[in-house]
């Protein structure tokens, strides 16, 4: 709980649910033939209506972005060291939205919803979406809210994705586009973590083949290690070493240790967490199973697989890109093996092919995938100067 609400916070917020009657075509082939989207806002939109910055969440986010629901919460929304006064989003200058996806779990239609045409949650009946989809569904929002232009479009990860698919779906939609942490398409392995992740869940004794609330239960375990997997994957060696043990400089000084601090000082030459990194993830697994739907994590990882926006463009990601009018900042970090520098390169590379307006930076970060999400000093800047440029270039 915080004491007070920080000065440079956006305070108490309060999300927003927009309801679409509307179908909306699925690039599966189903049908959605109405649904949620909850949403938050920071800021003021202005008299032009031209100030909105667009936030795309992650595999695990959603739309609380920034601020506090009470008083009593224990932590910020979940991009707060960037989103609010004064800081790289500033709510000063941007009108900024950002919403949960549908097929997410905080209160956008998804599995755990109620499907109006049978009364009862959808649960694995909940139709496969893309990233595509996503788009589709927040250019509706887009269009709701009145706003003909976003200033920016931004996210990471899986939320950069979605930044790319605006640019190629609704050029005319957006003035830049701003993408971090992110890749053109998943690579073998990074499908193989997800698949290993999916196997987890699936294969839980209280899967119930997706029918597990019916059941009165939920994969826990399954979901645990799914988990389990993922952050691994977030994080880097280094990041791993300096959290569980000595920091990089004593490895170098003394060659010992290497992040395997024990958690009681001495082995149990027995099958418990022994070190301090396997009681970290059993945390963070027991923590995501207790605020996260099996379903869901599912479908995003799924939808994470999918991606692919050359598909329509006989592979050609530069051709995709031909009749994107926006500018583009990418930036990826050093030790981001989920989705290292080199993919942010190939965007890149597509991009100047399809002679489009793109700067690139290569962030010096320890923190591996999960950099994207913390305040570190020369990626915060980057951001905050590019998106003050963006600011002043709407007069």
């Amino acid at each position: 709980m915080p004491q007070t609400i920080p000065t440079d916070s956006v305070g108490l917020v309060k999300p927003q649910v927009h309801h679409f009657d509307e179908p909306l075509l699925l690039r599966s082939g189903a049908v959605l033939s109405s649904y949620d989207l909850v949403v938050e806002t920071y800021g003021e939109l202005n008299a032009a209506r031209n100030n909105a910055v667009l936030i795309c969440h992650a595999l695990s986010g959603d739309h609380h972005a920034a601020g506090y629901h009470s008083l009593d919460d224990k932590k910020a929304g979940w991009w707060d060291s960037c989103i609010g006064p004064g800081k790289a989003i500033d709510t000063n200058l941007f009108y900024v939205v950002c919403l949960n996806n549908l097929g997410g779990c905080a209160g956008s239609t998804g599995p755990i919803s109620i499907n109006p045409e049978t009364g009862k949650i959808y649960g694995p009946d909940f139709p496969i979406v893309t990233v595509r989809d996503w788009v589709n569904s927040q250019k509706r929002l887009m269009d709701r809210l009145g706003i003909e232009e976003w200033a920016a479009v931004v996210g990471g990860s899986l939320g950069g994705m979605q930044v790319l698919r605006w640019s190629i779906s609704y050029p005319q939609c957006m003035r830049n586009a701003v993408v971090i942490a992110a890749a053109p398409k998943l690579s073998a392995q990074n499908i193989a973590f997800n698949e290993v992740a999916r196997h987890s869940i699936t294969r839980d004794p209280n899967f119930h083949k997706g029918h597990y609330l019916e059941h009165g239960t939920y994969p826990k375990q399954g979901l645990m290690l799914a988990r389990m997997v993922g952050h691994i994957t977030y994080l880097s060696d280094s990041a791993m070493s300096a959290k569980f043990g000595k920091s990089i400089s004593d490895f170098e000084s003394e060659g010992t240790n290497f992040g395997r601090d024990l958690r009681t000082g001495k082995l149990s030459f027995g099958f418990n967490a022994d070190f301090e990194v396997e009681s970290y993830l059993h945390y963070q697994g027991e923590r995501f199973s207790e605020n996260f739907d099996a379903n869901t994590y599912l479908l995003m990882t799924k939808a994470l697989d999918y991606f692919d926006p050359s598909v329509d463009y006989d592979g050609d990601l530069a051709k995709a890109f031909e009749n994107s009018d926006c500018r583009f900042l990418i930036m990826s970090f050093s030790t981001d093996w989920r989705f290292p520098p080199e993919r942010s390169r190939e965007i890149v590379t597509k991009l100047l092919k399809a002679k489009r307006d793109v700067s690139y930076l290569e962030i010096a970060a320890d923190q591996g995938h999960d950099a994207f999400l913390m305040p570190i000093p020369r990626y915060v800047n980057a951001l905050s100067a590019y998106l003050q440029k963006v600011y002043e270039g709407l007069a």
